[in-house]
């Protein structure tokens, strides 16, 4: 039975997250269909991570299994011709080995944050990013941000439906910095609970704008309490920017240490 391993790209805006939902379109959904209609074939697609509603997409891996044998580039092809006009995209399809799994093979996660920083509204980036009016002060984000760079109890920063079995987790890097208007937020870690990455930025803009500090976000931090996040920013401006596996480029980040959650 052959695996196959997809990169995929998709503007979250019109979906409720990547995995499937009874009750509205998913990015999961769309893909499965398109394969089936290329190939006969029912699919289960399983990715390297579960995007909220809203949330985008550079570059997510997943994988699927078929019972017949396909060219791997021109079932990419095809897979992208049944998904039009759906804003996704196969980057890339290969065939992998029958234990590579996009979830469970998964070293690390990398994610992105983009807030415009403008008092003029968004037009081209309208909903593919967090519209801030007020100035932020980036090298002060940064620098409260590594409070929460290492392993910590990130409760505080969870959802209340988060399905992780420990709020335990171990965030590699959270950098912050600006281009002009555009304040960029990476975060890196071996994987992220529900909600993380967006708690984690709206407290650091409530710090851009001076109404925390980095005490108050290490508070944050130590109270384990859901109820003292200052800030939960909007999914607009989120993007899944890599997926890191053994023996493949990370990107300028550590290839296995440091993924340890």
């Amino acid at each position: 039975m052959p695996r196959f391993a997809l990169t995929l790209e998709w503007d979250g805006a019109p979906y409720m997250g990547f995995q499937r939902q009874p009750h509205g379109p998913t990015v999961q959904a769309a893909i499965e269909e398109a394969i089936a209609a290329v190939t006969g074939e029912a699919v289960n697609v399983s990715a390297a991570g579960r995007t909220d509603t809203g949330v985008h997409a550079r570059a997510m891996r997943a994988h699927f299994d078929l019972v017949r044998d396909f060219d791997a580039f021109r079932l990419g092809e095809a897979i992208n011709a049944k998904l039009k006009p759906q804003p996704v995209a196969v980057l890339a399809c290969r065939p992998v080995a029958d234990d590579w799994h996009a979830r469970f093979s998964c070293l690390g996660r990398a994610y992105e944050y983009c807030i415009i920083n403008r008092r003029a509204p968004l037009t081209l980036e309208a909903g593919r990013a967090w519209h801030v009016i007020r100035d932020l002060d980036a090298e002060a984000m940064h620098h409260a941000a590594q409070v929460l760079v290492g392993c910590h109890d990130f409760t505080t920063f969870r959802s209340a439906h988060c399905q992780s079995a420990s709020p335990v987790k171990t965030l590699d890097r959270l950098d912050v910095r600006r281009d002009r208007d555009r304040v960029v937020i990476t975060a890196r870690a071996r994987s992220f609970l529900h909600h993380q990455v967006r708690s984690m930025v709206g407290c650091l803009a409530l710090i851009g704008l001076g109404r925390w500090s980095r005490a108050d976000l290490a508070a944050a931090l130590d109270a384990k309490d859901r109820c003292k996040l200052g800030l939960n920013a909007p999914p607009d401006g989120l993007y899944f920017m890599q997926a890191i596996y053994p023996g493949e480029n990370c990107d300028g980040c550590e290839q296995t240490a440091g993924f340890d959650a």
